[in-house]
């Protein structure tokens, strides 16, 4: 099972938007590239498998797996990638800025279920992350 993220990277932030069977399902927000630098850099592009994971702080959420150089890269619910991140990937129903957005739980509750909606048993589910950079 294949999701693909394309981002858009910006000084400020990076915006994305997430697919699955070519269906745009949300948008995403991160920090901005600054060369996978652990807790202030977005996660370089690459293929990821996606775990799904329960911590009492984020409920239900994915764990991005094989990250080079990174451990503990989640995909969790945040609004501001500047405030709330630190080198994870929250999908949002809305961006409303460079590396901001709205409704990231619901956002991250439907990629939830679209995964427990689609997986076979005992597939793996993956996502395929590619970027472009903007001048801003």
């Amino acid at each position: 099972m294949d999701f693909f993220l394309h981002r858009t990277h910006y000084r400020a932030g990076t915006n994305g938007s997430l697919f699955h069977k070519n269906q745009l399902l949300c948008f995403s927000i991160e920090l901005p590239w600054r060369a996978n630098k652990r807790n202030i850099s977005c996660i370089p592009d690459g293929i990821y498998e996606l775990e799904p994971f329960y911590s009492l702080q984020f409920k239900h959420h994915l764990l991005v797996k094989g990250v080079p150089n990174q451990s503990g890269i989640l995909m969790h619910p945040a609004n501001d990638a500047t405030s709330e991140l630190c080198g994870c990937i929250a999908p949002v129903l809305q961006l409303t800025g460079i590396g901001k957005g709205l409704g990231s739980r619901k956002a991250l509750d439907l990629l939830v279920l679209r995964i427990e909606a689609f997986r076979e048993p005992g597939e793996a589910v993956f996502l395929n992350v590619s970027s472009e950079f903007s001048g801003r």
